[in-house]
């Protein structure tokens, strides 16, 4: 017993766990399929999923940075910011969602505009970006979007507008917020009196007032796979009409089999495409 109860001449040694804790923000979950997809292969993947070819929201300056030739974007109007023509209030003024929105996405609007080259050609190109305010067209993403137009017919160049909207008018500007919806389509009207060419782009989501206006005004009309393009959700929808909807219904491939779309492109194909179209035409 003696033997059994002596203090031992050792000290008790705890291994060390071998668990490593990974580090936040390594991985994603597909929105698709449900796969956890290492980030560093999404974004070599233009952030599309690897396996079900589910495409991911992309910035208005990435989109720009994966669309046109290395160097050559020349942002114009990158000072003009929104005011708060009505002195909307809510549960958060339009002030404070703006200033929010800015810092999150460090845009001052939703659109971006200005010259670049696809394939070596000169083109000008305006982008929605749905991280801020959904991409809602107030009267500076209206503006930008006009002013773009007039440049390419002043310079006598293709337009290429890819729209990233999923929030139509912005209802905080109230009126001012509609009338973008006609500037945007005189200006369209304008530009194809003078013989120019617009490739619109349609990525998800593109809805309400964008696509009732500028968006659905393309002499090509190209979408992203599986993007949701249409004016009112699905779900809204059926609840106004008390019916069930379409399978797949608003989504780009149901839109390209009744006419309103006329490509179905992969965003990794979507430069060459729209290279092809531009030397073409």
């Amino acid at each position: 017993m003696a033997l059994f109860g002596k203090k031992p001449k050792y000290d008790k040694v705890t291994p060390k766990s071998r668990k490593k804790e990974i580090p936040e923000g390594l991985w994603t979950k597909c929105e698709g399929c449900g796969e956890i997809i290492f980030n560093k292969a999404l974004e070599e993947n233009l952030m599309v999923c690897p396996k079900c070819n589910y495409h991911f929201i992309l910035g208005a300056p990435k989109r720009i940075e994966v669309m046109l030739d290395e160097g050559t974007f020349e942002e114009i109007d990158n000072g003009i910011f929104t005011i708060d023509p009505i002195g909307f209030k809510g549960p958060k003024t339009y002030k404070e969602k703006l200033r929010l929105d800015e810092e999150k996405t460090g845009l001052k609007e939703a659109a971006i505009y200005g010259r670049g080259r696809i394939g070596g050609r000169s083109i000008i190109m305006a982008v929605t970006d749905s991280r801020f305010i959904m991409g809602s067209m107030g009267s500076v993403v209206g503006e930008k979007i006009t002013c773009a137009i007039e440049l390419a017919q002043a310079e006598e160049l293709p337009l290429i507008i890819v729209s990233g909207s999923g929030g139509g008018a912005r209802m905080y500007e109230g009126m001012l917020s509609l009338m973008q919806m006609a500037k945007t389509s005189a200006a369209l009207s304008r530009f194809h009196g003078a013989g120019g060419l617009f490739i619109s782009v349609l990525t998800n989501p593109t809805m309400a007032g964008v696509l009732a206006s500028f968006a659905s005004l393309g002499d090509i009309i190209i979408a992203e796979p599986e993007a949701l393009i249409g004016f009112t959700g699905p779900r809204v929808i059926e609840q106004t009409i008390r019916q069930k909807l379409p399978e797949g219904f608003q989504k780009s491939e149901f839109l390209l089999e009744h006419g309103l779309v006329d490509l179905i492109v992969n965003r990794k194909d979507m430069k060459s495409t729209l290279s092809k179209i531009i030397d073409y035409l």
